[in-house]
């Protein structure tokens, strides 16, 4: 019987298996998108939703690739460049999306080992004040086929 009502307690949290919580934090769809069997390294996405009353950091995000790195993408003379950061802040109340064009995750050093659909990356996303994080980013389709994650978000 404890093993029904244990079971039957967790069922909303794998109702939500794409998302992972840490102390105030929601880490919501961490993905990456499918690359090309010549790509050297892959960007990851995901919104961080803080709910506390408390600012945090990412600080950094290991995973068993030679480098993972926490990016920006800024626009200079019309030219996009991405650059890389010390960490990411995290505002309380707040949420902060790691998306396309903007802040994210690069993985470097595929070296031949593209990221496919429906493969899952098992990475550990470091805060300031949260500590350590294990995700899994699912890889999804480019293009058409995309999933769409509009109603993912949850606003506050």
């Amino acid at each position: 019987m404890k093993h029904l009502i244990l079971a039957a307690l967790l069922a909303p949290a794998t109702a939500l298996a794409h998302g992972f919580s840490a102390d105030k934090l929601i880490i919501a769809h961490p993905m990456a998108f499918e690359t090309t069997p010549t790509a050297q390294t892959a960007g990851g996405y995901m919104v961080i939703m803080n709910n506390g009353e408390t600012a945090d950091r990412l600080l950094a995000v290991q995973a068993d690739f030679p480098k993972v790195t926490l990016h920006s993408t800024v626009e200079q003379d019309g030219i996009a460049r991405m650059r890389e950061l010390d960490a990411i802040d995290i505002p309380p109340m707040a949420q902060t999306p790691l998306q396309p064009g903007g802040l994210h995750i690069m993985f470097m050093g595929l070296n031949g080992d593209p990221f496919e659909v429906g493969e899952e990356i098992p990475a550990t996303l470091v805060f300031e004040q949260a500590g350590e994080v294990p995700v899994t980013f699912h890889v999804e389709p480019r293009g058409a086929e995309a999933v769409d994650h509009s109603n993912h978000w949850v606003t506050n």
